[in-house]
């Protein structure tokens, strides 16, 4: 009997020890690891919503880098567009300008040709009439001498 009551002492205190187990030890347990696995649940799903967003912002970033690279050789193509326009601009300026020195020194070269005609006329004339003095060795009329010089002057 001995055995009998102490099976029964035993199965009564596990018994006991059971449903204390049961209603004060498992419950804060089992919410314990609810809560943990809540946490690890919440963790992954944030872990997954990051990997997400990196990758959209990786991709947002190519883009970005893409859109730049085409906006930079957008603006190198309208300022090397710029630059032979300033470069075709200053070319026809030049020319223009060197046309009105061409045409300047043309009209400067026409007016001293018309002058040294005028001289040289003159000193012909001047010559003209030292020989017609030295070879009459007098002075005929002077009236008519100058008409003559003067029409002499307007052939040359």
């Amino acid at each position: 009997m001995h055995l009998d009551a102490t099976l029964i002492a035993q199965l009564v205190v596990f018994l006991g020890l059971a449903w204390f187990t049961a209603k004060f030890v498992w419950p804060p347990v089992t919410r314990a690891l609810d809560e943990r696995a809540k946490k690890i649940a919440d963790g992954l799903a944030a872990a997954d919503r990051a990997k997400a967003d990196l990758a959209m912002a990786g991709k947002q970033v190519e883009q970005a880098l893409a859109q730049s690279h085409q906006d930079s050789a957008q603006r190198l193509q309208e300022a090397e567009r710029r630059a032979a326009a300033m470069i075709e601009e200053a070319k026809r300026r030049a020319e223009e300008a060197g046309e009105g020195i061409i045409a300047a020194a043309r009209a400067e070269a026409d007016q001293q040709a018309v002058k040294v005609r005028e001289v040289l006329r003159d000193q012909v004339a001047a010559l003209a009439v030292k020989g017609a003095e030295a070879i009459l060795q007098r002075e005929v009329n002077a009236q008519v001498h100058a008409d003559l010089l003067a029409r002499l002057q307007a052939e040359l």
